[in-house]
């Protein structure tokens, strides 16, 4: 844990900050060719490849001057235009006919540098960063089959994905920024039937940047369909990530609980995370906790909405690094630009985030060396 002491601000005005936001989008599809065999055309449409760019200009109304937002991960700059991500990708998929795959990626920009850790860093870290896929795949033919797939990959854990994009609003939730967005090791993955699917990963560490120990940590997934419209899924991460690797006595244990329903135009997912780890270092039990409502609606042709509360708690700053109670919500207007064959968005975003607790604030007029203000 790490504490820093502050002075409580007397304004306890309550701006919000507003996130002004340009997303940009390069899809490129595979060639087909004029080839007329049916696994030629299969084989193919196993490839997927493209790009992508996504700039914002993050506002925060209580302070002048670009400033970074504290303890948040991702979309970090404020006050400036911000090239928050830029990465290209390359995937082939697996199949019964094809069963081989691999899938590579890289990216760059601002929020890359959220996931580097500022202690315990693995071996290459700032270069690793711009590295999101390096791993291959292959379909075991075992039942309904069996896809492995070793090296580094899309996590498992968390609803939002790194990558803009593919969220529902621009700025992610603060559970999501606490969970992992990639993650190293071994993946197996069986679906017992249409319904049921079942996952099991063997990691090496929450943070795939960090190096804590050499002991493997184990992950769990179950999806369950339960409607065409409705799915559950539960994950799960046990594991040592600390120095001590005692055995259960100091692991960190963690759920992802998601129960999504969707709809083609509507989308909701009720999504709720909690965590607990003993510290060695003074053998205090310490717990966080969130939970988010992603709604999304497609209203009318290219225009979306999305509204998504929540709140996080971390009573003892394991993770933030600060003992607080985070309240939010943030909604977003999207309009989809009709630029085919590339796809561009634009975003506003209007966003509200109060901290209270006994480190619990954001930055206020003073900026980083003025006193937090509990709302911002």
């Amino acid at each position: 844990m790490k504490f820093d002491k502050h002075t409580e601000s007397n304004d306890r005005r309550s701006k919000p900050r507003c996130y002004l936001q340009f997303l940009f989008i390069l899809i490129l599809m595979p060639c087909q060719g004029f080839a007329d065999d049916q696994n030629v055309q299969a084989n193919q449409d196993l490839l997927h490849y493209g790009a992508y760019l996504d700039l914002s200009f993050p506002l925060n109304f209580d302070v002048s001057g670009p400033h970074p937002w504290r303890d948040k991960l991702t979309t970090n700059q404020l006050n400036e235009v911000s090239p928050n991500m830029g990465m290209f990708y390359f995937r082939k998929d697996v199949s019964e006919a094809s069963p081989w795959g691999v899938e590579l990626a890289g990216q760059a920009g601002y929020d890359t540098s959220g996931q580097v850790p500022s202690s315990s860093r693995l071996g290459g870290a700032n270069v690793l960063q711009y590295v999101s896929r390096v791993n291959v795949s292959y379909l075991a033919p075992i039942g309904s089959g069996l896809t492995i797939t070793a090296g580094l990959f899309n996590s498992f854990i968390g609803y939002e994905s790194f990558y803009a994009k593919d969220n529902p609003n621009y700025t992610r939730s603060w559970i999501s920024d606490y969970t992992p967005y990639f993650l190293m090791g071994v993946s197996l993955q069986y679906h017992v039937n249409d319904a049921i699917g079942l996952g099991f990963y063997l990691l090496n560490d929450w943070n795939y940047l960090a190096y804590v120990n050499s002991q493997p940590k184990y992950g769990t997934q179950l999806t369950w369909q339960l409607t065409p419209q409705v799915k559950l899924t539960e994950n799960l991460f046990f594991g040592p990530e600390q120095t001590d690797t005692s055995l259960l006595k100091y692991w960190r244990g963690f759920s992802d609980t998601q129960l999504q329903w969707s709809e083609s135009d509507y989308s909701v997912a009720l999504v709720y995370d909690a965590g607990t780890e003993r510290l060695a270092s003074n053998d205090l039990q310490t717990f966080w906790t969130g939970t988010a409502l992603f709604t999304r609606w497609n209203f009318s042709g290219p225009w979306s909405v999305a509204l998504r509360p929540e709140l996080y708690w971390d009573p003892n700053g394991n993770m933030t690094g600060h003992v607080q109670f985070i309240k939010a919500i943030t909604s977003t207007v999207e309009y989809a630009l009709p630029t085919a064959p590339l796809k561009s968005l634009l975003r506003a975003e209007f966003r509200y985030d109060n901290s209270t607790g006994q480190q619990g604030g954001f930055y206020g007029s003073g900026g980083v060396n003025g006193p937090l203000v509990p709302a911002g």
